[in-house]
């Protein structure tokens, strides 16, 4: 049985909670303690390790760029940051980049994607088929009419070794990890005062922390609150092509139909997210083949004609947890509770965002506001008064 009191409670120890908790603990002007409750300490089930592990700073929202900006910046410089005495991370960045293609039907988005990202900072390229062929002419750009590629700060980079050196610099800072699952909050007024686990205990505290990926709004359900996000299955294929391709510059490639794929080591891993009707709530790890058989492998043969002959070797799935309303992160306190804090919602980019949001939120339990990137747009409140922001790049 867990007792105690704790300043702040985090629910779920994967990316996002353990990032908080380094930068709440890193952070001079806290002093007070954390306690991260992760139910399965191995992370078998968690989004996370089963991740595509990407970086990039190609979206269409503002504050979204900018979150993958210090993202790169801070994975670049990750041992200043998380080496543990001479325990230094490595979560292997591969800054291939991005590269998003798109016919004469996606332009004007991709056009103005570009011209947004810009404005943020981010180095995106425009190029043409001609220039997009002259710099990978293993791509077929018969239908395509332009490209975006992010030659730096975009990537890959090893999820479950950054997930472990947030959560070792996160216990070297004295943040206590407890393995156990949430099952309810206790109230004092409108505030949560104590947090209950499923092993019979509780423990007091001042603030909670809502980072439980795809098991989110079940937590927020406990506050009474409806979050619009849904844990969504995604797929990640691996194959093998019989020619040789050349793929230590390949970058993470979109297609126009939504369906990417990257090298990954001697092989290649792919998917595509399904259409919005045919994206149902799901919790299991059952594999499904036909996106694989029936979109993925034609559109990899078109694009790339060296992958018609390719070998299926295995395949995976994980969950997002998909903001069904537009696709971007909640992030602040709720409305309802104000010392119930969401960070939900991410849609498949939480791995790089996790970052500057763990620091976002760390700003926000100290000192009461946005030190650093502005999110508030990206607050709860967009969800009361309908100010959505789509994001339009989602992969």
């Amino acid at each position: 049985m867990t007792e105690g009191t704790y300043d702040v409670v985090i629910v779920g120890g994967g990316v996002i909670g353990s990032s908080t908790a380094y930068f709440l603990a890193s952070e001079p002007d806290f002093d007070g303690r954390i306690a991260v409750i992760e139910k399965d300490s191995t992370y078998t089930d968690a989004a996370t390790p089963r991740s595509a592990g990407g970086v990039r700073q190609q979206f269409s929202t503002p504050e979204n760029v900018q979150i993958s900006a210090f993202a790169a910046s801070f994975y670049k410089s990750i041992e200043q940051h998380l080496s543990v005495g001479n325990d230094k991370p490595a979560i292997n960045f591969h800054e291939n980049g991005y590269l998003f293609l798109a016919t004469h039907a996606g332009l004007k988005t991709l056009l103005a994607n570009h011209r947004l990202q810009h404005e943020q900072g981010a180095g995106t390229l425009l190029w043409t088929p001609k220039e997009l062929e002259s710099r990978f002419p293993w791509i077929n750009t018969a239908d395509l009419a332009g490209a975006t590629f992010g030659p730096a700060n975009e990537g890959w980079i090893d999820p479950y070794s950054l997930l472990q050196a947030f959560k070792r610099k996160a216990r070297s800072l004295d943040v206590t990890y407890i393995q156990d699952e949430v099952t309810g909050f206790e109230f004092s007024g409108a505030k949560i005062k104590a947090v209950k686990l499923k092993e019979g205990g509780r423990i007091d505290c001042a603030a909670v922390v809502n980072s439980a990926g795809y098991h989110a709004r079940t937590i927020a359900g406990y506050a009474g609150i409806d979050l619009p996000v849904h844990p969504r299955k995604r797929y990640v294929y691996v194959f093998d092509c019989r020619e040789e391709v050349e793929n230590e510059t390949m970058p993470l490639t979109i297609d126009p139909s939504g369906v990417w794929f990257r090298p990954e080591g001697s092989n290649f891993i792919c998917g595509v997210s399904p259409e919005d009707g045919d994206d149902p709530d799901c919790l299991d790890f059952e594999l499904d083949y036909r996106p694989f058989e029936e979109l993925i492998w034609p559109t990899l043969a078109h694009r790339v004609p060296m992958f018609e002959a390719i070998k299926l070797i295995r395949a995976w799935a994980g969950h997002y947890d998909y903001n069904v309303l537009d696709q971007n992160v909640l992030i602040g306190p709720a409305p309802q509770v104000p010392n119930f804090f969401f960070a939900n919602g991410f849609s498949g980019h939480g791995l790089q965002q996790s970052p500057a949001i763990g620091r976002a939120l760390s700003e926000l339990i100290v000192f009461g506001q946005y030190r650093t990137l502005d999110l508030s747009r990206l607050s709860y409140n967009r969800v009361l008064n309908g100010a959505l922001i789509k994001e339009a790049n989602v992969v």
